[in-house]
């Protein structure tokens, strides 16, 4: 899909646009985030049809009035 030198190419550009100083914080901060993903994902697994949900709603209508 993508070759060596798009990837490269865009790697630069995100290095010049955010700032070399900021990328290993923007990396430690993606790799917490897909943890947190993958324990939450494997969570849902786990519990599975166990829970309830939560809350239902229902919608009513109300009659619109004539005087309007």
């Amino acid at each position: 899909m993508f070759g060596l030198s798009e990837i490269a190419i865009l790697l630069v550009v995100v290095a010049l646009v955010v700032g070399v100083k900021k990328l290993p914080e923007l990396a430690r901060n993606a790799g917490k985030a897909s943890r947190i993903l993958k324990a939450e994902a494997r969570e849902m697994k786990a519990d599975g049809a166990r829970k309830e949900p939560a809350a239902t709603y229902t919608v009513r209508e109300t009659p619109a009035s004539e005087d309007r």
